[in-house]
């Protein structure tokens, strides 16, 4: 974990002069301000250099917290209940196998928690979706099938061709112009400037591409502040129109980033479970996301992947082929 500190006359010089000196974005550090810049009087005396701590995160270990290693149930209760039958037998011959099967539960013990955790939301999700009125229980029945839908879609992740739209160009009231807008007056709230570039693929889904954003405010923990940018403004750019119109969001190139270390964590993951023989089930993630995992192991001969879970905490589960 590579860590810098660096003196400007102000905090966004600092950040920007520790950003280039790393070679990284600002989307791939922690930034801690250490001491505010002052001009002193006169802008003579007493003046002072903003300090600025940058610390570089490994996306790939940030991402292995949420990562949970699951032992087959049945063999996990089995061999429990047998143990003390072993332990009175006698036989060397009939008693080995049951005991080297009943110490496995024991060290495993904490690992099942860990499992169930995520997926408590599931038991009460079928008394909600009862007790909902019935538009309610369409609506969830309709993202449950899209999700499915997604996931049988995601052994392709083809990039179509994006068409840059002229800001002179952006009709007000087209998706792309409804989205243009509420990104600006959404960004001024949140107190950040920044220019925002509309595009359109050939299916006419909307791209947006937001520039300086020096402290990745607009990114979040694990983007989670953009993709929750992402959802309100396909709400905003659909609200009132026939047919779905798809938005994206990105800014400082944080997708095509967060793509590559997804791929690499799909990779160590896969040879985890070829080492341990054991399936691995990785932290919860948005479809697109999980798209990513999907089709960088694909092509392994040796791992097959499926999804598991309810929204939001539907996640990959990597597993030995036999």
């Amino acid at each position: 974990m590579k860590k810098l500190e660096t003196s400007a006359r102000t905090v966004e010089e600092a950040i920007e002069q520790g950003l280039q000196e790393l070679g990284v974005g600002i989307g791939d550090v922690d930034v801690q301000v250490l001491e505010e810049g002052s001009k002193g009087l006169f802008g003579l005396f007493g003046s002072r250099l903003a300090k600025v701590s940058l610390t570089v995160r490994d996306e790939e270990d940030d991402l292995l917290e949420g990562l949970m290693e699951e032992p087959e149930a049945p063999r996990a209760k089995k061999p429990a209940e047998k143990k003390p039958k072993a332990e009175k037998a006698e036989a060397p011959a009939v008693a080995l196998e049951p005991e080297k099967e009943a110490e496995k539960p024991e060290e495993r013990r904490p690992e099942p928690v860990r499992r169930v955790a995520p997926k408590k939301p599931e038991t009460p999700a079928a008394p909600k979706a009862e007790a909902d009125a019935a538009p309610a229980a369409e609506e969830t029945a309709e993202a449950g099938i899209a999700a499915e839908a997604e996931e049988k879609e995601l052994r392709t992740l083809e990039k179509p061709e994006i068409t840059v739209i002229h800001p002179e160009q952006i009709d007000p009231e087209s998706p792309a112009g409804t989205a243009k807008a509420f990104l600006t007056e959404i960004t001024k709230l949140m107190g950040v400037d920044v220019d925002v570039e509309m595009g359109t693929d050939p299916d006419g889904n909307v791209y947006a591409s937001m520039t300086g954003d020096p402290l990745g405010i607009l990114i979040g923990r694990r983007g989670e502040t953009l993709d929750a940018l992402q959802y309100l403004t396909s709400l905003k750019v659909n609200r009132g129109r026939e047919g779905y119109t798809r938005v994206t969001l990105d800014t400082e190139n944080y997708r095509a980033r967060r793509e590559d270390t997804l791929i690499r964590l799909a990779n160590r993951m896969a040879n985890r479970a070829l080492r341990t023989g054991r399936r691995v089930s990785l932290e919860p993630m948005n479809p697109y996301e999980r798209r990513i995992i999907h089709f960088a192991l694909q092509s392994n001969e040796n791992v097959t992947t499926h999804s598991e879970g309810e929204e939001p905490n539907r996640h990959v589960v990597i597993t030995v082929k036999k």
